[in-house]
Formats: C-alpha cells, structure tokens, sequence
C-alpha cells in the first residue's frame, strides 16, 4: 500500500492526483491552504478515514515540517511525495507593486517544494536501502522552458523547479531515491481558466494525472504532459531568441492583479 503526500491537494492538478491515488489504494497525505476544501476532498475519497488533512501554507516551512513529521509517524514512512503547490499571477517588473506578487510566487513555487522534500529524504534513505520504491516529484511547468512575457515571475519559478530538480536526482543517485520531474502543459484547472489566450493541447486534469502516475511509477527523470507540449517545448529552446522574442511579443498575456486586489494571493493551481 503506498503512501503519498501531495502539497497543492484542495484543487486542479493536486486534486486529481490526489483521486487517482486514492483510487490505487494509496494511504494521503493531503497539504493545501483552504481547510474546508481540503476536508471535501478527503470525504469524497475511497476510504476517507485512511487520509489524514493538513490545513497549511506551504510557506510556513516549520508547520510543513510538522506535517511531514506527523504523516510519517502515522504511516511509516513515504513512498511518493509530491510538491504541486503553485501560484501563478501576471507580473510586471516595472511596476513596484508586482514585487511582493514575484516573491510570493517564488516562495510558493520553488523554496516549499525544498521544503516539502525535506524531511522526507533520511526516513526514504533507509527505506530505499530496504529496497522500497521511493519518489520525489517536483512539478514544473512548460513556462519554465523559456520565459514568457508578462509571467516573469512564474516562468522564473517553474524554470528553478526544473533546474533543481535536476540537481537533487543527482545528489541522490546513488540512494536510490529518485527524483521525477513532471512538466505539465496547458491542463484544465482553475489556474489556467483565467487565461485570455488559446491553450493548445488542452488536457482535462483527470487524464493528466493518469500520465503523471504512470511516469512517477516508472521512475522517469523527466516527462512533459502531454507529449505534444514536450515538442512545441523542444521547439521553443531551439529557436534563435530573435524568431522567440518576434513570436512571443504577440502571445496572449495572463491579467496582473489590479491594485485594489493587491493584498489577494495569486491564483493557485
């Protein structure tokens, strides 16, 4: 029976992770802001008593670490641990009032997916070393390929989650903990339905997670969903930044917050 923690649980892609798990058998570890949600989720569940809820910020590494602590003393440990939590918002560097917006951003995107792995890696060392199937799932985004205008800040974070990522499968190869990297395209959440623009290869969240777990099952390094994206993404990194940025400056834009929304945290994922 696994047992899986997902950080971003309440909504979109966490969601649906979060059910096709369930609906293995897996034991969750369930992690998002919003605790009625999070509760909703939990009840609607196969086997809703075997999950256990965490109402947190991911941003409050002492209570994420509180989490993981008492998710594993429950379970015995972990065999899949996911960090999905992501926000997203359109920034501008030239507007002061978009700074906060890009340090949220980060702070939610990339340093809680440091801190969402770390507690988890001693007790998976010593299960690896029993011979137990141990992920690490960072969830980055085809916006981290290469930066798209008007989301500096959330193709900066993305981008950091890949390149992190990558570091850490190498820290740990020799463990036996491996580390999945999982690059969603454009999926059908709440996170994307705001944006003004065509989204190509469109994937419904469900179908998207059937993918993820086939890819964290096998133990991939890295896989772009759906594969389509992975071309168009290939494509991107090889176009000369010229024909990029010609392409680019026409692209449709995710909306900035306004200024009377400016104490309102970005749309999470």
């Amino acid at each position: 029976m696994q047992r899986v923690f997902i950080t971003g649980a309440s909504s979109g892609i966490g969601a649906a992770l979060a059910r096709r798990y369930a609906e293995s058998g897996a034991i969750l570890g369930l992690v998002a802001r919003r605790a009625e949600t999070l509760r909703e989720l939990a009840a609607s569940l196969p086997n809703p008593a075997r999950h256990r809820c965490y109402s947190l910020d991911v941003t409050d590494h002492a209570s994420l670490a509180a989490a993981a602590a008492d998710f594993i003393a429950a379970t015995g440990g972990a065999d899949v641990v996911i960090a999905n939590a992501g926000i997203s918002q359109g920034t501008l560097t030239e507007f002061s009032e978009d700074l906060p917006v890009f340090e949220r951003i980060i702070a939610t995107n990339l340093t809680a997916t440091v801190a969402t792995f770390a507690p988890f890696i001693a007790t998976m060392k010593q299960q690896a070393a029993q011979g137990h199937a141990c992920r690490l799932v960072g969830i980055g985004s085809v916006a981290g390929i290469r930066g798209l205008p008007g989301a500096g800040a959330y193709s900066a974070s993305k981008a950091a989650v890949i390149s992190y990522c990558e570091s850490l499968r190498v820290e740990l190869r020799d463990s036996g903990i491996r580390v999945v990297t999982i690059a969603p395209g454009y999926i059908d959440t709440p996170m994307t339905r705001i944006n003004p623009y065509p989204m190509p290869f469109l994937l419904p969240a469900e179908k998207f997670a059937a993918r993820a777990q086939q890819a964290i099952a096998a133990g991939v390094s890295y896989r772009v969903i759906p594969w389509q994206m992975g071309v168009v993404a290939k494509l991107m990194r090889l176009l000369p930044n010229a024909v990029f940025d010609a392409l680019s400056a026409r692209a449709g834009r995710k909306p900035r917050q306004l200024p009377e929304q400016a104490g309102e945290p970005p749309l999470a994922s």
